[in-house]
C-alpha cells in the first residue's frame, strides 16, 4: 500500500472532490503509477483529518471517473490498466509507430491538469461546449499564429486555420487545390499516410527523386514539364522517413520552379520545431503559392488533434469552406488547450522536454547501430536503416516481428510502383521506457549483422 499524503490547502469546493483532484493531478505527474495501490478509506481519513465517509464518499467519484478501480478484499487501486500496460520482456517493441518520445517527469500530463484548471477558473468555460466557429475562434487563430512564427514564418490570424490533426489539415487543402484525377507530385519516398487521402479524392501520385539533402529541383522542373502538375506535397525538414533536412539554398531553387511552372507548395511541416537549427520554411520564399501545415501533434501531445493551416490570403474562405464540409470545426476545448499552452509557455517547455529526450534516445540509438548504414538527425523521432545485403525491408521487418519488434520497411513510403529501396524507419518514441527502445535496437542490430542468415537460413 502507497502512503499517499494528498495536498488539499487552498483548494475550493467540498473535501472529497478535492481528494479526486488530487488524485488526478498526482496520476498525471506521475507520483502515483498505474496500479498502485492506495491507502485504506481510514487511513487517508487519518491522515486527512476528514470522516470515512468523505473518504469514501471522494474514492466512489473516482471511480466513477475511471481513475480507480476497487477489487473487494484488496483494496482500491490506481486504474489505467488497460491504457497503460506494463512492458515485459515478451511484449512487442514498437519501432515502426512515428510517436513523440514521453518527456521527463510525464510533464505535459500536470500541464493538462493545469490548463484544465485554469480555464474553469476563468468562469467562461461553458462556451467550449457549445458549437465551435469555422475554421477556429480568433483565439485559437491567433494562438495558431503564434505557433507558426516559431518556425521563422510570419502569420496573420486572418491566414491561419485550425483543423482536426495535420491529416484533416492536409485533406482540405487537398480537397480544395485539386480535382479528381489532377496529378500531385511529392517525394518518391513519403509520408504514409498521404497516400489514403490521395486515393480517397482519387488524386494521382507522382513521385520526384530525392538524395540524402531532399527533393531535386532538376528533377521537379522535369516532372512539371511532364504532367502539367498543379501542386507540390513536400517535408523539407525532417522528411518522412529518412530525415533529411533541405539546405537553404535548395529551398530556393525549389521555390524558384514553383514559381516557373504555377506550382502550389504544401509544405508539411510537423516536425520542424524539432531541430533546434533549422532553415526557414519554403513558405517564406513563396508565400503567395504556399500552404504550410504545421501541428501539436508530434511536438506537444497527439491526442489534442489540433493542426494549423497558413494559406495566401484569397484561399482562406475557401479552405474554410473544406473545412466546414469535412468536421465542421474543431472540438473547442482541445483546441483551448493548445492555446492555453501557447500562450503560458508550457507549449515551449513541452517541445523542449520531447526534445531533450529524443536526443538522449538518438545517442541510445546511434550505440547500438553503431558500423551500420543509418541516416537522422539529433532530434528527429525516427531513424532510417539502409539495410546490408540480402536483406530487403519486407523480410527483415517479417523477421523482426517474430523477434517481437516491429519496424516499417520503405514498401510503406514509396510512390508509384518502383523498387522501394532496401531499408527501414525506425521510430524512438513509442517505446515507453529507454530500457524497452534497447531491447529492440539490440535486437534490430543483431539481425541487421546476421547477414540475413536466419533460423539457418538465407534471406532472399
Amino acid at each position: 500500500m502507497t502512503i499517499w499524503n494528498p495536498k488539499l490547502a487552498g483548494r475550493k469546493g467540498p473535501r472529497y472532490r478535492a481528494i479526486v483532484d488530487a488524485l488526478a493531478e498526482d496520476f498525471a505527474a506521475g507520483e502515483l503509477q498505474n496500479g498502485t495501490r492506495l491507502p485504506t478509506h481510514r487511513d487517508l481519513a487519518d491522515t486527512l483529518g476528514v470522516t470515512v465517509g468523505t473518504v469514501s464518499r471522494a474514492y466512489a467519484e473516482a471511480a466513477r471517473l475511471g481513475l480507480v478501480s476497487g477489487e473487494v478484499g484488496r483494496g482500491t487501486f490506481v486504474r489505467a490498466a488497460a491504457e497503460e500496460p506494463a512492458e515485459e520482456g515478451s511484449e512487442i517493441c514498437d519501432l515502426g509507430q512515428n510517436h513523440p518520445p514521453e518527456p521527463a517527469g510525464r510533464i505535459h500530463r500536470k500541464a493538462l491538469v493545469e490548463a484544465l484548471a485554469s480555464l474553469t477558473a476563468s468562469g467562461d468555460v461553458g462556451r467550449l461546449l457549445d458549437y465551435p466557429a469555422a475554421g477556429g475562434s480568433a483565439s485559437d487563430r491567433e494562438a495558431g499564429a503564434s505557433w507558426i512564427a516559431r518556425s521563422g514564418l510570419r502569420a496573420s490570424p486572418d491566414e491561419v486555420l485550425v483543423c482536426t490533426g495535420s491529416q484533416h489539415g492536409l485533406t482540405v487543402v487537398l480537397a480544395t487545390l485539386l480535382e479528381p484525377g489532377d496529378v500531385l507530385l511529392t517525394e518518391s519516398l513519403t509520408y504514409a499516410g498521404l497516400q489514403p487521402v490521395a486515393g480517397l479524392l482519387r488524386l494521382r501520385l507522382r513521385g520526384v527523386p530525392i538524395d540524402g539533402q531532399g527533393l531535386l529541383p532538376d528533377a521537379l522542373d522535369a516532372a512539371c514539364r511532364e504532367t502539367g502538375a498543379k501542386a507540390l506535397y513536400l517535408i523539407p525538414t525532417l522528411h518522412n522517413p529518412t530525415t533529411a533536412i533541405v539546405p537553404q539554398a535548395r529551398r530556393r531553387e525549389i521555390a524558384e520552379v514553383a514559381g516557373r511552372h504555377g506550382l502550389r507548395l504544401i509544405e508539411d511541416d510537423v516536425h520542424g520545431l524539432l531541430p533546434v537549427e533549422r532553415p526557414a520554411p519554403i513558405a517564406t520564399l513563396a508565400p503567395e503559392r504556399s500552404y504550410y501545415l504545421t501541428s501539436t501533434s508530434k511536438t506537444l501531445a497527439p491526442g489534442l488533434r489540433i493542426a494549423y493551416v497558413k494559406a495566401p490570403p484569397a484561399d482562406v474562405p475557401r479552405l474554410a469552406a473544406s473545412l466546414r464540409a469535412t468536421t465542421w470545426a474543431v472540438a473547442p476545448l482541445t483546441a483551448a488547450i493548445a492555446s492555453h499552452w501557447i500562450r503560458d509557455g508550457t507549449a515551449d517547455r513541452i517541445l523542449e522536454a520531447r526534445r531533450l529526450e529524443a536526443r538522449e534516445r538518438q545517442t541510445l540509438a546511434r550505440e547500438r547501430l553503431a558500423g551500420l548504414d543509418v541516416d537522422t538527425q539529433p532530434e528527429a523521432y525516427y531513424l532510417w536503416l539502409r539495410l546490408p545485403e540480402p536483406w530487403r525491408g519486407e523480410s527483415f521487418a517479417a523477421e523482426a516481428r517474430a523477434r517481437r519488434v516491429r519496424v516499417t520497411p520503405a514498401d510503406a513510403f514509396v510512390v508509384d510502383r518502383v523498387q522501394p529501396p532496401h531499408a527501414v524507419r525506425l521510430c524512438i518514441g513509442a517505446a515507453r521506457s529507454r530500457e524497452t527502445l534497447v531491447r529492440g535496437l539490440e535486437t534490430v542490430a543483431a539481425l541487421a549483422r546476421s547477414g540475413g542468415s536466419v533460423a539457418g537460413g538465407a534471406v532472399v
